[in-house]
């Protein structure tokens, strides 16, 4: 393991966008983020690749290893911490949120990262998801989406699409699959993304943009299980398939995809729904141009729903949604100081007698 964490001493508060971690003296090597433990997941699996990409993206933080932590729930996804050499914590169903928010409110010096599934996060995890989300907590959370339970053998997950035959569904599943873009949108997260498993250059782009956010980023990325639910995102990876099914998102560029980019993405006029149209020189001018940074969550929340979710078709990938919020973290540390200057330092023997305890006879 890593050294001992350094200490971030006396930190700016309030709004002021922070970089509290310690840098890391020369650079670092994706070798010095290999942990000693043997990587345990079944071969083929798309968390290798994610593995590898988050590894080989970690130097570019310049950070020191000892000031960054990832923090995971239950599933197969969960045993990232053990093969990332920084510190970690293999937590338990779906309150691998709830725990990084207790660390990064009481260690800003520390980048958190949370790495987490479809049925942690969403399933028992849910409550605690959305909540760190609306509450902009300075953390990075990776949710693995492959529409299935891995580790508990193969039932269905909340992302798993109507009519999913499984171990615990043989009739077909009777259930609506979550949307996760959708359901953080309408948390309120300030950062929201999704990448594929397969697409290292695209996942770390995207990376890199989560890590630069200030408050929480949630990154959906299609991971492939191939034991349980083998294929599942095969349209999205097949290079020829994807130019038609795959639209990327890129900020300040308009919204098209396809062989030569001959469909795009427009607003209809009587629907205020988001249509996808062949681009002609008549309607190039309505094709929507990408804006990460608008206030309004309207236009990323119905990217969101563009995708087919039985055939994955029109299916966006990139960030839908940056945008500056305040983080909560800071805006705690900020009441604490004000608390001290305006009453002085607290008495936690007072608080503990105090009016509101009493004590029984014996």
């Amino acid at each position: 393991m890593p050294d001992t964490p350094t200490p971030a001493g006396n930190a700016p508060r309030g709004n002021e966008l922070l970089q509290l971690v310690p840098k890391a003296q020369g650079l670092q090597t994706i070798k010095e983020f290999k942990s000693d433990q043997e990587v345990r997941w079944c071969p083929g699996c798309g968390d290798y690749a994610i593995l590898a990409a988050v590894q080989g993206f970690l130097p570019e933080l310049g950070l020191a290893r000892e000031n960054i932590v990832f923090i995971s729930g239950i599933g197969c996804s969960s045993r990232f911490p053990y093969y990332v050499d920084t510190y970690g914590m293999h937590s338990i169903h779906g309150r691998a949120p709830a725990i990084a928010t207790g660390l990064a409110v009481s260690r800003p010096d520390l980048s958190v990262w949370v790495v987490t599934g479809d049925g942690d996060a969403l399933s028992i995890g849910g409550n605690h998801l959305i909540h760190a989300l609306r509450r902009n907590v300075n953390l990075k959370i990776l949710l693995f989406n492959n529409r299935i339970y891995g580790l508990t053998k193969g039932q269905y997950s909340p992302t798993s699409e109507t009519g999913k035959i499984t171990k615990s569904t043989p009739m077909g599943s009777l259930d609506t699959p979550f949307n996760p873009l959708s359901l953080a949108l309408g948390a309120e997260a300030s950062f929201v993304a999704r990448t594929i498993d397969s697409d290292r250059r695209h996942l770390t782009e995207v990376l890199r943009a989560a890590a630069a956010h200030p408050g929480t980023a949630l990154v959906e990325i299609y991971q492939n299980c191939n034991i349980f639910n083998d294929g599942a995102f095969d349209v999205l990876k097949d290079r020829r398939r994807a130019e038609e099914a795959l639209v990327r998102l890129e900020h300040g560029k308009p919204i098209r995809f396809g062989c030569g980019l001959s469909r795009g993405v427009v607003r209809n006029a009587a629907t205020g729904d988001l249509d996808v149209v062949a681009v002609t020189p008549e309607n190039e001018d309505d094709v929507l141009v990408h804006d990460v940074h608008a206030a309004s969550p309207v236009t990323a929340f119905a990217l969101s729903r563009l995708a087919d979710s039985e055939t994955l078709q029109h299916t966006p990938v990139g960030v839908f949604r940056s945008v500056r919020r305040p983080v909560y973290d800071l805006e705690m540390a900020g009441q604490l100081d004000t608390a001290v200057r305006t009453r002085g330092p607290g008495d936690l023997s007072a608080l503990l007698a105090g009016g509101d305890t009493w004590t029984a006879a014996g």
